[in-house]
């Protein structure tokens, strides 16, 4: 077994891509909180006096955070799947990571009939 410890940026890149699905929930809900009007005297006045119908602007904010969090949060996760990062570690990259390593000139276009 190798003895090989994690660095430190390692160990914190978890934390890192939870941080950017956070920024991006926390954006969609002030977003979402400013475009319902969630800061205006008449609809926080209609939501005292209780005739407000539906969900209220905070509410409709936390889910559509929440549902941005966790849309971020799986894209970020689908992402690092498509590329191992062991097979590029000591290479230096000329060109994307996903690209064929050649890319086939001929044939690329369909006969014309």
């Amino acid at each position: 077994m190798t003895d090989d410890k994690p660095t430190r940026r390692e160990l914190l890149r978890p934390l890192h891509l939870l941080g950017i699905a956070a920024a991006a929930g926390i954006f969609a809900a002030v977003v979402t909180l400013i475009s319902t009007g969630a800061f205006t005297s008449r609809v926080n006045l209609a939501i005292a006096n209780g005739t407000y119908e539906g969900l209220s602007p905070v509410a409709l904010g936390l889910v559509v955070g929440g549902g941005a969090f966790i849309v971020t949060l799986l894209g970020i996760a689908m992402l690092m799947l498509a590329v191992d990062p062991a097979q590029y570690k000591d290479d230096e990259l000329e060109r994307p990571v996903l690209y064929d390593d050649e890319p086939d000139a001929e044939g690329s276009a369909p006969d014309k009939a």
